[in-house]
């Protein structure tokens, strides 16, 4: 496989610039329709969160894969290719596993630890499986992303590094503010950072807490989770005017509260806005306001201090860990088809030669016939085990002996395509 990644994220662009990139469905199935006309990407997935539009494609030739993905991607999001280009950033083959495993775990993420990108993952995956966009390639690497994921939260505490964020986020807001305890919060959106905060604030302490959610349900649910309570998504603009702190992430493409939703410019009403999505859910005209206070992920930032410090780097080593040992399993599983080939060639050469030994030797009984076979299957599988079981070491350390096989034994490589597993031993022609 080639596998080749093209994209931008919070680290190669502005917020600026990664909101104009944000895509909705119809920018979706255009880039994805885009894609599916080239002549150099064969398997292709979208991974489209808040902070990234990254594109993951076995690529049959490199440089046409990155003018194809490049180009596509400035006709989905609407941004001249050379402006584009600016951000954009290419990773092949090793580099891509490992950026690909580093962004499942969480590392890559603007909020270091957050765990929503694996619920994101994995929709890229049931989408590129109905559509028939990935297939074998993809399908395994993405596969073994969401493990090295789920394994990261597991067992290692890099969850800790998003409630650090939130945590900071709530701390800068209490300054502004004065203690939590007395402050009335409205929580915008449901998922993991959302939830995150509606949880902190609750165990904390607040004057009340209100979830908003564009499913009423869902809101609910987290409301009775955090022992506040759940309002419709078109009561947003009342439940900002009653609120003193409103923390919002909801993945949302375009802002979600803007000037619009604010009580008029002569009430003086102090309040903090915590903005922990990307691409902002806060619109910027809302710090704008007198007595309002608004931080972002890019006020927050993503370094972390202590202990959370410890856990990326538990995570790292975890990632690099799974990194070698993918790309020494993929290396090993390149040659099979060129083993196989060589055993199934092996098996017919037995099964000729038994053939000739019956003509030759007619009175052989069927006790005798399967003894020589046996004996001959023997000879041949000693004499073939080593050098096969070592070419696959050799593989994983990253020494390629399959075209030396290939020449050695007479192989065609056009039929290892159709070889997985060597046949079973053929048995004397009766």
């Amino acid at each position: 496989m080639s596998v080749i990644v093209i994209g931008l994220s919070h680290k190669t662009a502005s917020i600026d610039t990664l909101e104009q990139a944000a895509l909705d469905q119809e920018r979706r199935e255009t880039l994805l329709a885009s894609l599916d006309a080239g002549e150099h990407v064969g398997e292709a997935l979208l991974i489209d969160t808040c902070n990234r539009v990254e594109v993951y494609a076995d690529a049959h030739t490199f440089h046409g894969a990155v003018t194809e993905i490049g180009e596509s991607l400035a006709k989905a999001t609407e941004l001249p290719l050379r402006q584009l280009r600016e951000h954009l950033y290419v990773h092949y083959e090793d580099r891509a596993v490992a950026h690909l495993f580093s962004v499942a775990a969480g590392l890559d993420s603007m909020a270091v630890g957050e765990s929503q990108i694996l619920g994101q993952l994995r929709e890229s995956l049931r989408t590129g499986r109905e559509t028939g966009r990935i297939g074998s390639v993809l399908d395994g690497l993405v596969q073994q992303a969401l493990r090295v994921g789920k394994r990261a939260h597991s067992e290692t505490d890099i969850d800790s590094v998003s409630r650090s964020l939130v945590e900071r986020g709530i701390q800068q807001a209490e300054v502004h503010l004065g203690p939590l305890s007395s402050q009335r919060v409205l929580v915008v959106g449901a998922g993991a950072m959302s939830s995150l905060a509606a949880h902190t604030v609750s165990r904390t302490g607040v004057a009340s807490l209100t979830i908003i959610n564009r499913t009423y349900e869902t809101a609910r649910r987290l409301a009775d989770a955090t022992g506040g309570q759940a309002l419709p998504f078109d009561a947003l603009a009342a439940a900002i005017a009653q609120a003193d702190l409103v923390i919002s992430c909801t993945g949302s493409v375009g802002h979600v509260i803007d000037a619009h939703h604010l009580p008029g410019p002569q009430v003086q009403h102090r309040q903090a806005y915590v903005d922990l999505a990307l691409p902002r859910d806060v619109a910027p005209e809302v710090a704008e306001r007198v007595a309002v206070e608004v931080m972002s992920l890019a006020h927050l930032g993503s370094s972390v201090e202590g202990s959370a410090v410890d856990q990326v780097r538990a995570v790292q080593d975890l990632v690099t860990g799974e990194v070698a040992d993918f790309l020494i399993a993929r290396r090993a599983a390149s040659v099979a088809p060129t083993v196989a080939l060589l055993r199934s060639r092996a098996a017919d050469v037995v099964a000729a030669e038994l053939s000739r030994l019956q003509q030759r030797v007619p009175g052989l009984t069927e006790a005798d016939q399967a003894q020589v076979q046996l004996t001959v299957h023997r000879v041949v599988e000693k004499l073939l085990h080593t050098p096969t079981v070592r070419v696959k070491q050799l593989a994983g350390e990253g020494q390629d002996y399959t075209t030396a096989l290939r020449e050695l034994f007479d192989l065609d490589p056009r039929d290892t395509a159709t070889v997985s597993t060597p046949p079973a031993p053929k048995g004397l022609q009766t």
